[in-house]
Formats: structure tokens, sequence, C-alpha cells
């Protein structure tokens, strides 16, 4: 790895300084990009690979941290992951947008999907296994494979022909449980598969039931992962023309609390009141709010193609900074020990250095202040992936 080369420190640090970024940014190029998406994602592969990749490479950020971005990944539609407890109406939800079901539906009171589902576009109606979506190097989900083999049977794509998943693709994901038995039962990472998804994710719905707001254990645990992606999150307050005008105002204040005490951000994400399916309203006093709100969600969804290229650039940027973080913390880590050190005692040389790790941040820190401390891995997951080194 040797010492961070000024090239990379030139070229990366901050990628509004990039000739290219500095055209895409302006709002006449802009305009340019938007008649030609052609144009505007060949340009930001090229930007990514050519300046952001060596670096990645140099300092095995994919090791540490994500794994490098292909052409797929910036070739692909906008994502809207679903997140919920079972029976809060995730998948009727989806079915009421694309209206008609789609390959693998199921709905119901007990928990029925029990699978990673994604619904996406396509001319032939069809279902495709985990194992052949991840080995379709046409689609970006390749890199589920990382997974294992058991949770790629928990994974499917449901093709459908409709005109809104021409430019939009939906991912429902299992109905999150209450019980530690039943969460215990799961095959594979859940928190893992879902921030995989979340991370290339445009848009994350998670969704309550108007009649029944507790949040289990799993359930913090899946906020928990969310809460880093707080700017992508939209909470939907779903069947609540179940219950009365006066119980809405209720059950919408206990959710705020209930959420204030797990989700952390400065924030207050959006919320959408409603019964986010293709039936009647059962209780039709608030039908002016829950259309305004159905009609406020749905067009947040719709402006998410648009927005797509803005999206895909300031995710670039924000790699571009994780990754130059943590190429100033393997080139600090690695000036700290000998080579010949490293060699003949490596795990004493391991344990000083997770030790003294958030020394070592606090000083790069200090050295270079230019780095925002957003920007910095997590302390704990940082030391663990060290000790496999």
């Amino acid at each position: 790895m040797g010492v961070l080369p000024h090239y990379y420190v030139r070229c990366c640090k901050a990628l509004s300084k990039h000739p290219n970024f500095t055209k895409i940014i302006h709002r006449s190029f802009y305009k340019n990009f938007v008649k030609d998406d052609d144009t505007f994602l060949n340009r930001l592969k090229n930007v990514y690979k050519s300046k952001v990749l060596p670096l990645e490479k140099q300092y095995l950020f994919h090791e540490f941290h994500l794994p490098p971005l292909t052409d797929q990944d910036f070739d692909a539609k906008p994502m809207v992951l679903f997140v919920g407890q079972y029976s809060t109406g995730k998948t009727s939800m989806i079915r009421y947008l694309i209206e008609k079901d789609y390959p693998g539906i199921r709905i119901g009171p007990e928990p029925t999907t029990d699978k990673f589902m994604v619904i996406m576009g396509g001319d032939n109606e069809q279902s495709i296994p985990g194992n052949a979506l991840v080995a379709d190097p046409t689609k970006n989900f390749g890199d589920l494979s990382r997974f294992g083999n058991k949770f790629l049977k928990k994974l499917n794509c449901g093709i459908v022909n409709t005109p809104l998943l021409k430019s939009i693709t939906f991912v429902d994901t299992p109905g999150i449980l209450s019980g530690e038995k039943q969460r215990a039962q799961r095959d594979y990472n859940f928190n893992q598969a879902l921030n995989w998804f979340a991370e290339r994710s445009d848009m994350i719905v998670l969704t309550f039931d108007a009649n029944k707001l507790d949040i289990s254990d799993e359930l913090k645990e899946a906020i928990d992962v969310l809460k880093n992606h707080d700017s992508k999150l939209r909470i939907i307050l779903n069947k609540a023309d179940t219950i009365d005008s006066r119980s809405v105002l209720r059950v919408h204040g206990a959710l705020m609390w209930a959420l204030g005490k797990t989700i952390d951000c400065p924030e207050v994400p959006r919320v959408y009141v409603g019964s986010f399916w293709d039936q009647p309203y059962r209780n039709d006093v608030n039908r002016i709010m829950f259309n305004d709100e159905e009609n406020d969600l749905f067009q947040d969804m719709k402006s998410l193609p648009h927005n797509s290229f803005i999206s895909k650039l300031n995710h670039i940027g924000k790699r571009a900074n994780t990754a130059i973080v943590h190429a100033y913390i393997m080139s600090e880590l690695k000036s700290r020990v000998p080579l010949l050190s490293r060699i003949i005692n490596k795990s004493h040389c391991q344990n000083e250095l997770i030790n003294n790790l958030e020394n070592v941040f606090a000083e790069i820190q200090d050295k270079y202040k230019n780095l925002s401390e957003g920007d910095f891995p997590d302390v704990k997951n940082m030391k663990v992936l060290i000790k496999l080194f």
C-alpha cells in the first residue's frame, strides 16, 4: 500500500474539482445530460473507473467496505425497497402500484412473503429463482451471491409487463417477525441482506399497520440498518381507514413517539397516512386527506427516474469521499508497523493496531482538516475487519 500517492489525493480528494464533475453540476450541462442519458452515464462511468476505482483497488476498499461498481449498477433503474413487519400491507401496496399480480405474489394476514422479491419490468412475465437472477450478467444482483446458497433460495424475481416497471424496480422483503424463535430460524443474515438492498435503493418505504404499532426487536435492528440511509426513508402508516379520525391522531402520535426512540436522525422522515391498496375505504371520513397523502407518495416515486442521475452522481461523490478516508487510514496503519514486524509477529502487530484504532482515527482527523468525521467508518466494524487480515 505504501504512503498515499499525491496523485490520488489530487485527483480524488474532492470530486467537484474534477473538470467533468464541474460540468455535470453546471445547470446548462445537466440539461444536456437529461436529453442524452447515455452521455451522462458514460461520463460518470469514466470518472469512476479512471479516478475512483484505482484508489479503491490500491487500498483494499472492496475488502473493507463495498464491492466495485459495475456497468449494471450505473444502468440500473431506480429501486424502491419495501420494509415492515408482516401483514402491514407491503405486498398489497406493490400490487396496487403496478395494478396487477406479479409472479410469486402471496397476500394474507399471516407472514406470507418469506423471500426477497424483486419486481422488474419486462415483456415476458415470468418468475426467476435467486441463483438464476445473480447469474444474469444483464442485471445488477450478482454480488448477492456472497450471502450464500441459503439466501439465494429466499430470493426471487418477478418479471411483469406493466408501464410503471419500465422506469422503476420494486423490492418486497420478508415480513419482519416478532418472536426470537422465528427469527433464529432464518438461514442467512437478514440485516446484511437488507443493508445490501438499502445501499442500492433510491427510496425505502417503511410500513406500519395503524392497528398494531408494536416495534419488535428484529424491526429495531432493521431500523438501525436503515437509519444509515435516512434521506431515502419514507414512513407509511397504513390501514388508517380502519380507525376513526381521533384514533388516527393518537396512532400517528404514538408512532412518532416510538420512532423517536429508535431512529436517531436530525430530520424527521416524511410520514404518509392512508390505506394503500385497491379496496374501498372502510371509513371514508378522512377520504380527502388519504387521497392527498396517496398522491404525494406516488408523485415522490414518480420523480425517482428523473432524479436518478443526481442520485448516481451523489453516490459516486459519497463513495469517493469514503475511499479517500479509507486510503488515509490504511496508509497510516501500514506506516506504524515495520515490514519485518508484520512478518515475524503478525498477531501482535494486528492486536496493537486494533487497540489503538480510535487514536489513529483522531490523529488522521487532526492532521487532515479537510476530512469529514462522517466519512470515517465505524470503529467497531473496522476492528472486526482488520482481524480478518
